[in-house]
């Protein structure tokens, strides 16, 4: 049996869609985290079935030795693919063992003793406040038609000013207009969250929607494009380079960048980090300190200058 004309046993295959089926339904997986599980998890069984020559039943999965692990590991590596990228690959692999030796009856040792390769977490960069309102004085500057400037400017604000993703940004409805002082936002893995908007987005935005030629309607779309269709993340993403490249910023300075930004300025600012994580979306605190940069010291300066027996 094959799936998208990788070989893996029937069995295999059903065990695969029966886990993915319950990452979806028992733990909210996102639509795009459940395509990179299956890829990456297929991709395994596929190798396995070719390395020992055979179809690989359950049965046969259950007896993977650490030899199989790491020659998986080593002919991934050979193409091409970064540490990092495969410390995903084998954490899905590891997380599809531990559902199916739990359902099989079997010790899934070898699979969830193989350690990933090291790599380093690149932190994320977010800009100076100067930087970010630079940058989308120029973005408002640099556009072709005025709502186009319009538009764009509104979209940037709303990452910088809500910590929106791009994703979140552009999947507005025109329902969401005229935004109200608070947005229900649905985020990664169908997380929901309140987030708080600004006077200055909701005046972007609706300054936006002055200019905008195309009709508003309540199913569609809030940012369109020029043609009237859904604004893409490449076209913002393209204004953004066009106005960092003016004004000398580094690579870094993405529109995923000003989400970042939203975060460092809010706790510069004496924000919360709990609050922050909340606005971001984040089930982890740990990830709310790497968007804020926020260091071992940085935190024992809260620390000290806050607890009672400091």
């Amino acid at each position: 049996m094959s799936v998208d004309g990788l070989a893996i046993s029937p069995a295999a295959r059903d065990a695969l869609q029966t886990w993915l089926e319950q990452q979806r339904a028992l733990k909210g997986a996102a639509e795009n985290t459940l395509t990179a599980y299956r890829g990456d998890v297929v991709e395994f069984l596929a190798f396995i079935t070719q390395y020992n020559g055979e179809s690989q039943g359950l049965r046969a999965l259950s007896d993977i030795s650490i030899r199989d692990m790491r020659a998986w590991m080593a002919q991934t590596r050979n193409t091409s693919v970064g540490p990092r990228s495969l410390a995903r690959k084998l954490s899905a692999v590891k997380a599809f063992y531990r559902w199916l030796a739990e359902r099989e009856g079997f010790e899934p040792t070898a699979v969830l003793s193989t350690r990933a390769p090291k790599f380093t977490k690149k932190l994320p960069r977010p800009l100076a406040v100067d930087a970010a309102r630079d940058l989308i004085d120029c973005v408002e500057l640099q556009g072709r038609d005025p709502w186009v400037a319009a538009r764009d400017v509104a979209v940037l604000t709303l990452l910088w000013g809500c910590g929106l993703r791009i994703s979140e940004a552009l999947g507005l409805s025109g329902a969401d207009a005229p935004l109200p002082d608070t947005l229900r936002i649905v985020g990664k893995g169908g997380k929901e969250r309140v987030v708080p908007v600004l006077p200055a987005a909701r005046e972007a935005v609706a300054a936006y929607l002055r200019a905008c030629p195309h009709p508003l309607e309540a199913k569609g779309p809030l940012f369109r494009g020029v043609r009237g269709g859904a604004l893409s993340p490449g076209a913002i993403q393209k204004v953004m380079a066009s106005a960092r490249m003016q004004l000398g910023l580094p690579a870094s300075a993405t529109p995923h960048a000003m989400r970042h930004s939203f975060a460092t300025h809010l706790l510069d600012a004496g924000g919360d980090l709990r609050a922050i994580q909340e606005l971001l979306g984040h089930a982890s605190l740990s990830t709310t300190q790497a968007y804020t940069a926020v260091d071992t010291q940085r935190l024992m300066d809260v620390y000290n200058r806050a607890h009672p027996k400091a």
